[in-house]
């Protein structure tokens, strides 16, 4: 059984994850129920125009979200989160009261109140929610954590929607929406009194209650790490980008497929499901560890389904559709939604995981703060930009397509901002489709702080190998001659490598290479090295420089050995070696393998004493 599943048997994730799923359903309940209501029975509640209420209400709820995200992260940064999720349920109980007096009595004024306090309500939990599970979740598990708090976020919104909805079509009366509401808030609390405790981040701090200029301050501290910034960004693209399509389902189902409210409800479903899908597949696709390969694969998923959804779209309704008549005869339509969903699981699960892992653990809260702010921010661009491209006289397919070909513009922009996103994407793309990797006891290479990797050298790819079976970037040392191969060059320099010449052909290269090692395990870097100093030609282990002897001279820092094993024969490996002949190729999804050795102390680590080591820990398999 997959280890995000597991999760749910421990005390340190299931009562977290019912109290969010509780909350995100409770929400839309809530919401769905109301905006309903003001819909088709307006004149139960007020003589306003039901259609302009409609409109209004979901920008109501999301306004407390520019208000106060920041004053939030604050909160959660400074106080125990799981205090601060319990305080949340409780005001969930009190909000979910005045809203349930609010549907008894049919009155407008408590409804739309408590439909902002709901914002503020998830406005609170939201910097807990993200910035909980990285105190409690190891690394590997955050990926698979993640991944289960998305499926179950999408989950609830849907069944939310659907319940609200019918909620409001089976009664006049608003005693059931109700007492439908209050009791999940209730039950929301007392499983939110099983969350573990969790330590305040930044007890100390003192809170700003500005929240302009608070905002502002979280904006800016974002902004400081340039790949967590772009991340938030990413994020907020994808909540634009399904803000666009979710706001138009109804009047697709409805104009475009000519479908009833149950064409709709289907519409929604696939793509929620899509979304759960994509985002427990997260865990085995990156084999758990933050895998951000996968953000490129799923924006080139939500360009490509995209555009097909508009190519499968009909150019008129062909008459009154049926649940069973979307199923047969829109199979492709709705093939293409469960796959945006899919791919949008992809695309936003490494990011959430991603910015966890990258940003300051006192600040993390606030980090989800500004992540927040943004989303609100680019959910109303969406309404925006939408209602300008229909001004424009743009049909719904149409806008479908300009919001997948946007999607294409913004992922390429961000990919060269930070080539780290690109340059996971081909390493994952490798070991999925040229090899099959298998990583074992690479324990020894630390979390945080320095070290040397050091390993044989098979193949022309072997940097890219460790690099995807490493959790943290690698500073590689490599044959500047490589840095001039048209493809490769491009990866390597892109992911910082350090390049090296030999004494005789290039001394002050060699020495500034030197340098840039040094300075990079003083940063607290990983620096991986290929002791061999070529590829070997023969399969066999060549014997080891003395330059690692020097390296730890100069920066006294660990050494884990590495071992790959299975490449020699392969698609990279050297052509022009005398033991390399046509029956040694092995073909694509060759099984390759990375074996990780015990970590050897600086004062030990000589070339012979590492070479032993790689050769014990490689066999007779080259």
């Amino acid at each position: 059984m997959s280890s995000q599943f597991q999760l749910m048997k421990e005390r340190r994730f299931r009562p977290f994850f019912f109290s969010q799923f509780l909350g995100a359903f409770n929400d839309n309940v809530f919401k769905t129920a109301l905006i309903t209501l003001v819909t088709f029975r307006a004149g139960q509640l007020t003589q306003l125009d039901g259609a302009m209420l409609a409109t209004l209400l979901p920008g109501l709820f999301i306004l407390p979200f520019f208000l106060f995200s920041a004053t939030c992260g604050q909160l959660a940064d400074k106080y125990d989160k799981a205090a601060v999720a319990r305080f949340v349920k409780l005001f969930e109980i009190a909000v979910m009261a005045l809203a349930a007096w609010g549907f008894v009595a049919h009155l407008l004024w408590p409804l739309v109140t408590a439909l902002f306090l709901m914002g503020l309500h998830s406005t609170l939990f939201g910097p807990v929610k993200y910035a909980y599970l990285p105190q409690h979740l190891r690394p590997q598990e955050l990926v698979g954590g993640n991944g289960m708090v998305e499926m179950g976020t999408f989950v609830a919104i849907l069944i939310g929607q659907v319940l609200g909805a019918w909620l409001v079509s089976v009664t006049d009366s608003g005693t059931l929406v109700a007492g439908v509401v209050l009791s999940l808030a209730v039950l929301g609390w007392w499983v939110s009194r099983g969350i573990p405790q969790s330590p305040a981040a930044d007890p100390g701090l003192r809170v700003n209650w500005n929240p302009l200029t608070e905002t502002v301050r979280n904006l800016r501290f974002a902004h400081g790490n340039r790949t967590v910034w772009l991340s938030l960004l990413g994020i907020s693209w994808f909540w634009f980008y399904g803000a666009t399509l979710l706001a138009q389902f109804p009047n697709f189902a409805r104009n475009v497929l000519g479908g009833d409210e149950s064409v709709f409800i289907l519409l929604l479903t696939v793509f929620s499901l899509g979304v759960g899908v994509g985002s427990l597949a997260c865990e085995k696709l990156s084999g758990g560890k933050v895998e951000i390969g996968l953000v490129p694969f799923g924006a080139i998923g939500l360009t490509l389904f995209g555009i097909d959804l508009w190519l499968a779209s009909p150019d008129a309704p062909s008459g009154a559709l049926t649940l069973a008549g979307a199923l047969a005869t829109h199979a492709r339509l709705l093939a293409d939604i469960a796959a945006l969903g899919f791919f949008g699981g992809l695309y936003i699960v490494p990011l959430y995981a991603l910015i966890q892992t990258r940003s300051e653990k006192s600040h993390q809260s606030r980090v989800i703060a500004a992540n927040n702010i943004l989303n609100a921010a680019f959910m109303v661009a969406s309404a925006g930009v939408t209602l300008g491209l229909f001004a424009l006289g743009l049909s719904i397919p149409e806008l479908f397509l300009a919001a997948a070909l946007f999607n294409a513009v913004v992922a390429i922009y961000i990919y060269t901002l930070v080539p780290e996103f690109l340059l996971r994407f081909v390493v994952w793309l490798l070991i999925h489709t040229v090899y099959r990797l298998d990583a074992k006891k690479l324990d020894a290479i630390p979390e945080d702080g320095p070290a040397v990797l050091v390993c044989n050298h098979v193949s022309f790819v072997d940097a890219l190998v460790i690099t995807a079976a490493c959790r943290r970037p690698i500073r590689f040392v490599m044959d500047h001659r490589i840095f001039r191969t048209p493809l490769l060059g491009w990866l390597f320099r892109t992911s910082r490598c350090i390049p090296i010449a030999p004494a005789k052909e290039d001394p002050a290269l060699l020495e500034r290479a030197y340098d840039d090692i040094a300075a990079a395990l003083t940063a607290g870097e990983l620096v991986g090295l290929f002791p061999e100093g070529q590829i070997t030609d023969t399969g066999e282990l060549l014997p080891f420089r003395a330059g690692i002897r020097r390296i730890v001279e100069r920066s006294p820092v660990p050494v884990v050995p590495l071992a790959l094993r299975g490449l020699w024969g392969s698609f990279f490996s050297r052509k022009d070696g005398p033991a390399m002949s046509r029956p040694l190729r092995r073909g694509l999804f060759s099984r390759i393998e990375l074996v990780g050795g015990e970590a050897v102390a600086p004062e030990v680590a000589t070339p012979d004493a590492l070479h032993g080591i790689v050769a014990g820990l490689r066999g007779d398999r080259r």
